[in-house]
């Protein structure tokens, strides 16, 4: 059983990722590949598909140390990340996230994805920097869109 994103990210929304667990450093998401949105020429995953799930477990990992705070503590961007592909991504893959170290401002996490049969598809480490806001153009700052907590009165 899914649960909701802690921020909205239109592009994880569009492509139907799920949020399956966010607690203690760890993360996992789960997707179902459409054949006709998720995949490459070889109609398997595609390469950019499985970095964005790495990408959003990682982050989503460093995300979760914060979640319990009263704002949903402070946003987050990705500095770098490594990614290796070790076969092909078919049917449901899970993308596994986990925080290695962190710091008052930044993650260093580590991910994974894999296919039905648990084997590995793809590994990632990133570096994720803590933002409480994310300067775009010019001197301008760009707030964090959070998704709405039940009963705070937004409704």
């Amino acid at each position: 059983m899914s649960i909701p994103f802690p921020v909205h990210i239109p592009l994880v929304e569009h492509l139907g990722l799920r949020l399956e667990r966010f607690a203690d450093g760890e993360a996992e998401l789960s997707l179902t590949l459409d054949p006709d949105v998720h995949t490459n020429s070889f109609k398997v995953a595609h390469g950019g598909l499985l970095m964005m799930m790495l990408d959003v477990a990682m982050a989503h990992a460093a995300r979760s140390r914060n979640k319990d705070a009263p704002d949903g503590g402070p946003g987050i961007v990705t500095i770098e990340m490594k990614t290796s592909f070790m076969r092909p991504g078919q049917g449901t893959l899970r993308a596994v996230g986990t925080v290695m170290h962190a710091t008052a401002k930044m993650a260093f996490c580590e991910g994974r994805v894999l296919d039905e049969a648990g084997q590995i598809c793809a590994h990632a480490t990133g570096t994720f920097k803590f933002l409480r806001a994310l300067p775009v153009s010019g001197r301008a700052t760009q707030a964090l869109s959070r998704v709405p907590l039940q009963g705070d009165g937004s409704d």
